[in-house]
């Protein structure tokens, strides 16, 4: 698990401030706004469950997503980020349904701040680029 002080996202000094307005009803996991006055865009393409021999776990949405998340997190440490420096995830579930959503979830914490979730957004999909595939993950981290 990451630290938060990695990335300082509490601190009033960070490039980044996360926002929950409360005109709207509170949101559960994600975070409705991120306001970015400063620092670098790194812009990741969409990372499915492939593992790095082009492998996918077929049926296995748990392993699926969790390869998603590291491959996510190869990508950011290549531009010299965490996952704790994104600030917008997308995600594309096929056969998107209560557990996958949990699970979902549940891997996700393991990477993210809980405290300053990224902003998010999530849809289910009929298919993706290859037919074992169930989710893909794309994103936007932000470093100071």
């Amino acid at each position: 698990m990451l630290s938060a002080s990695a990335f300082g996202q509490a601190k009033t000094n960070s490039p980044v401030q996360f926002h929950n307005s409360p005109a709207l009803a509170p949101s559960s996991g994600y975070s409705q706004s991120a306001v970015v006055t400063g620092g670098k865009l790194i812009f990741l393409s969409g990372q499915v469950g492939a593992d790095k021999s082009g492998h996918i776990a077929k049926d296995d949405f748990n392993a699926q997503a969790k390869q998603a998340f590291e491959n996510l997190t190869a990508v950011l440490a290549e531009n010299g980020a965490t996952p704790l420096n994104l600030v917008k995830l997308n995600y594309y579930i096929v056969g998107l349904n209560a557990d996958r959503l949990k699970s979902l979830r549940a891997i996700r914490d393991r990477y993210i701040d809980v405290q300053h979730p990224p902003v998010s957004t999530l849809a289910g999909v009929k298919d993706l680029f290859r037919e074992e595939c169930l989710i893909e993950i794309e994103a936007v981290a932000v470093l100071p």
